[in-house]
């Protein structure tokens, strides 16, 4: 059984990760969604939060799990066995980030990434984009799942 962890902040989750989400589960057997924490930014969603908003956005996905961690991610892998890390791409800036987290995960536990294109309709999203969007009072609901567009309406425009 091929175990894959697609990590990241998720705040929020968008339709591109949704849609990266759903690719990797026709392509392993188990995928588990690693909500992580990151210390750069301030999130508006909490860990708890931002699992549920995952959860209910990926709920039609049987082989698909969500969790979150705080700690370093190749820990987690080697932990509880996984046998690749997802991640998700939308343009050249992101491979030049991406390989070398993955070449520095690699030297650190011998643990393989697999790059996943997003599709040419989402290449423009971002959470950070999304937020900002929101912020202005900009429509949202053609970035992420109804659930997500309904927490940050409850959320306020902060």
């Amino acid at each position: 059984m091929k175990k894959a962890i697609y990590p990241g902040s998720f705040d929020p989750v968008t339709l591109g990760h949704i849609d990266i989400i759903e690719r990797s589960s026709k392509l392993f057997d188990r995928v588990t969604v690693l909500v992580s924490i990151n210390r750069k930014k301030t999130p508006m969603f909490t860990e708890v939060e931002r699992k549920g908003l995952v959860e209910a956005s990926i709920g039609h996905l049987d082989n698909v799990d969500v969790v979150y961690d705080d700690g370093l991610l190749v820990d987690y892998v080697e932990a509880n066995n996984y046998d690749v890390i997802v991640k998700g791409l939308r343009a050249i800036s992101d491979f030049e980030a991406e390989f070398q987290m993955a070449a520095i995960n690699r030297r650190l536990k011998a643990v393989d990434t697999v790059f996943i294109m997003t599709r040419t309709e989402y290449m423009y999203i971002s959470s950070s984009v999304v937020k900002e969007v929101h912020s202005f009072g900009g429509e949202i609901g053609q970035f992420v799942s109804p659930v997500v567009k309904e927490a940050m309406i409850q959320k306020g425009r902060a």
